[in-house]
């Protein structure tokens, strides 16, 4: 179970309403459904410094004027729709973020791999050597 989820998050969420671009005719000049979502994870009780850091070099696109991570959404026509797929936004955006990465382990080609390598790349070689002889006779 992550931690990261729509109710967690809710004291340290603020959600502002503005009106959606695009087509819709009168519904979109006179109702706010676009919704932007800013996350204070600097107050936030439970982000650690670690995370803190991720959060601020991962996603410093998304960041507000006053350090808040910031999320819109404006797909529907329903301001309260935006708000849950906004919410869901952020939530997965947290959880990718803060994921560990597995450390890779360096490995090198095994000897039958280096063999194979080597002798098809001689093929190769042998076949456009053959181009260039058979060029210089038709000549």
């Amino acid at each position: 179970m992550s931690k990261w989820t729509p109710l967690s998050l809710d004291p340290w969420v603020e959600a502002k309403y503005a009106r959606s671009s695009g087509p819709g005719g009168q519904h979109v000049n006179k109702v706010e459904t676009r919704v932007t979502i800013l996350f204070d994870f600097n107050a936030c009780d439970f982000v650690t410094a670690w995370e803190n850091r991720r959060i601020r070099t991962l996603l410093h696109t998304r960041l507000s004027h006053d350090g808040r991570l910031r999320v819109s959404c404006q797909v529907h026509r329903s301001q309260a729709r935006n708000r849950v797929i906004a919410m869901d936004r952020l939530v997965e955006l947290l959880q990718q973020v803060t994921a560990r990465q597995k450390k890779r382990i360096a490995t090198k080609p095994s000897a039958g791999a280096k063999k194979r390598r080597l002798t098809d790349k001689k093929k190769r070689g042998e076949i456009k050597n053959q181009r260039s002889q058979r060029m210089s006779h038709d000549e």
